[in-house]
């Protein structure tokens, strides 16, 4: 384990906080009036909140060396890595719900905003037993390294969002309409409050981000129990995951051997994770690093090279706005490369 600790004095934890809710706030009121978000704003959006996750590093270097500013680093890189599985799940949601183009960044907005507290709790007790129970870093180690083989053998198992648990529940409590009413969440019904197929769609989003909080927070956790390290790893990798599916969402067939990569890098954490517990002790960050920048460089590449010529499942119209290949692309289910154990 890294035991990497420094003082963060409580308005650093502010400032950065704080910082997160104003770069949030700009994302939200820069895409307020509901349009279809094209690959060219979204690469620039992307780039964006990529500068940003990278230049966050320099500050640590600044602030407290190399050494925690390659922690960061190497946390970052493994959870902007595994936001591109996130991405594929999404894409299926929406798909599967024939969720409009106009409306899908709301939704995306709102699931970002509780994939950030659900990590942000996730962290303070996973780095808490990491601390006080030694042996929950053998647990967690085997979880990831679960995680990592179901990912890479699992990856042709459709996933059914209407199927999930905390869904079905939804629909059970709360009076639902099967229809959307614009970008609503919420629609008044003979005076009776009701939801929307669209919040419908936002529990869906937020339940199958739980599966990846725990596991991507569990592989920062491998690389250091630096809680305030593992907490800004995770925030700005994920501000930018609304702009990445946009990106990549006619991409995603491109992506057909990633999920090995992620699988790679998961069962890595768990052992990593395992080892630090044993006489062999942590490995070094460099290696973490290097292991992490070198296998999503050549699953990325190998993707490439192996779906050379074949399209994406959207394509772009000359000002910048996506337009869908055919009109029954929304109401079937896409090909879905990989997964994770629901």
């Amino acid at each position: 384990m890294n035991e990497l600790s420094f003082a963060v004095p409580l308005w650093v934890w502010a400032a950065v906080t704080v910082g997160i809710g104003v770069m949030l706030a700009v994302d939200l009121i820069a895409h307020r009036d509901n349009h279809v978000i094209g690959f060219r704003e979204a690469a620039l959006w992307s780039g964006l909140w990529i500068a940003i996750g990278l230049g966050f590093g320099l500050i640590l270097l600044a602030w407290q060396g190399g050494e925690a500013s390659s922690t960061y680093y190497a946390g970052y890189l493994i959870e902007k890595a595994l936001s591109i599985d996130n991405v594929f799940v999404f894409a299926l949601v929406f798909s599967f719900f024939a969720v409009p183009d106009a409306y899908q960044h709301k939704v995306l907005f709102w699931g970002v905003l509780g994939a950030l507290a659900a990590r942000l709790v996730f962290i303070f007790i996973g780095a808490e037993l990491l601390q006080v129970f030694f042996w929950t870093a053998y647990l967690f180690g085997a979880f990831l390294i679960w995680t990592g083989w179901k990912m890479a053998v699992s990856k042709d198992e459709e996933v059914h969002p209407d199927r999930n648990p905390v869904v079905r529940l939804v629909k059970k409590l709360i009076p639902t309409d099967p229809k959307f009413h614009g970008d609503k969440f919420f629609i008044r019904v003979s005076g009776k409050r009701v939801a929307t197929l669209l919040f419908v769609v936002l529990v869906a989003v937020e339940a199958t981000d739980l599966i990846f909080a725990v596991d991507s927070v569990a592989a920062v956790l491998a690389i250091t129990t630096n809680t305030f390290i593992v907490w800004t790893a995770n925030a700005f990798a994920v501000l930018g995951l609304r702009s990445l599916y946009f990106c990549l969402a006619g991409l995603l067939r491109r992506f057909a051997y990633l999920h090995y990569g992620l699988a790679v890098l998961l069962a890595f954490a768990g052992v990593k994770l395992i080892l630090s517990e044993t006489p062999v002790g942590k490995l070094p960050i460099p290696l973490t690093l290097g292991v992490i920048v070198v296998t999503i460089t050549v699953s990325i590449v190998w993707s490439l090279i192996a779906t050379r010529g074949e399209g994406g499942d959207r394509g772009e119209a000359d000002d910048g706005t996506s337009t869908e290949r055919d009109d029954t692309a929304h109401a079937s289910q896409p090909h879905h490369p990989q997964g994770r154990p629901s």
